[in-house]
């Protein structure tokens, strides 16, 4: 009976949660991109995914580095900054059978890479496009990010005067089917740099060295409004969306953001869902085998095909 408890649970396809893990995170202890990571491969081996049919993608910043730290099995790609929507949109383009994830900064999507954002948000890749969105360039320092609060200091730069770009507006509003917020907690940076952490820190540390911290969690109702202080001092307040709330309607959708924009409020919880429009896949009509497994009597056309088409041109 005792060896039966100490079973390690299995889901059905016979894996352990061990067989949905990556890489030990070299990430700082507490980041909130390892919660992020964390909630990735419990939902994964409790979905029931199998890891070698999931695709991993990324770009650049701390955020881009965390698909080293889920899903070991899957095949993964770090792309350049910005870029990673054309990378996701060529692979799951070839092998729309594969799930696609993937993972993106504010630095990464909310700045250079806001084009591809909203293009691979237009057409419907079918693909879990993450932000984790920390408000900070965690690996370049010193500049403001595009998610970064109006008001800021930093010594480099002074004060920022714009407002910051809301992600789940730029979605919504760039006709995704699928928009979602949660928070994850990232006590070092959530909202300020680490320069700003710093200069306000009652110990100083060495640069070099940023001391490990526990992950902020919260719990609060639908409908609630919670406050959270964050590890610098600085505070956000969540707003749950309200039981009755319908993530159908898009136009309802657009009226809550701009009213917790107005508030301050960080809404969480799914904010908008579109299941009938057709994806990337759909619109372009694919044949039923991936691209990436066509034989080449299928891909290849014939030596007399060539030459009508040459003809045609010439």
């Amino acid at each position: 009976m005792a060896d039966q408890m100490t079973k390690t649970q299995v889901n059905l396809f016979g894996l352990s949660k061990a067989d949905y893990r990556g890489n030990p995170s070299t990430l700082c202890q507490g980041c909130g991109h390892n919660s992020i990571s964390s909630q990735i491969i419990a939902a994964c081996y409790e979905m029931n995914i199998l890891p070698e049919n999931v695709v991993k993608f990324s770009g650049i910043g701390c955020s881009s580095k965390s698909p080293t730290y889920f899903l070991n099995r899957s095949f993964g790609f770090n792309g350049l900054h910005g870029r990673m929507p054309s990378l996701a949109t060529g692979a799951l383009f070839g092998d729309y059978t594969l799930h696609g994830i993937g993972v993106s900064g504010d630095g990464d999507s909310a700045s250079i890479g806001m084009g591809q954002f909203k293009h691979v948000v237009r057409r419907n890749l079918n693909m879990v496009y993450i932000i984790e969105n920390n408000g900070v360039y965690g690996l370049t320092k010193g500049q403001f990010s595009a998610t970064a609060e109006k008001g800021l200091q930093l010594k480099s730069q002074g004060t920022n005067p714009y407002m910051p770009i809301d992600i789940a507006w730029e979605a919504l509003v760039g006709n995704a089917t699928f928009v979602g917020r949660s928070f994850a907690g990232d006590p070092r940076s959530a909202l300020h740099s680490y320069a700003w952490g710093k200069e306000h820190e009652v110990a100083l540390h060495e640069l070099s060295f940023v001391p490990p911290a526990e992950d902020i969690t919260v719990e609060y109702d639908e409908g609630e409004a919670k406050e959270v202080t964050l590890h610098d001092g600085s505070r956000i307040i969540l707003k749950k969306l309200e039981h009755e709330y319908d993530p159908h309607d898009r136009t309802a959708a657009m009226r809550i953001l701009e009213e917790a924009n107005a508030k301050q409020w960080l809404i969480t919880g799914l904010i908008y869902i579109s299941p009938t429009k057709p994806n990337l896949v759909d619109l372009h009509n694919l044949s039923p085998t991936p691209l990436n497994r066509l034989p080449e009597n299928r891909i290849r056309p014939a030596k007399d095909t060539i030459e009508q088409v040459n003809n045609l041109m010439f």
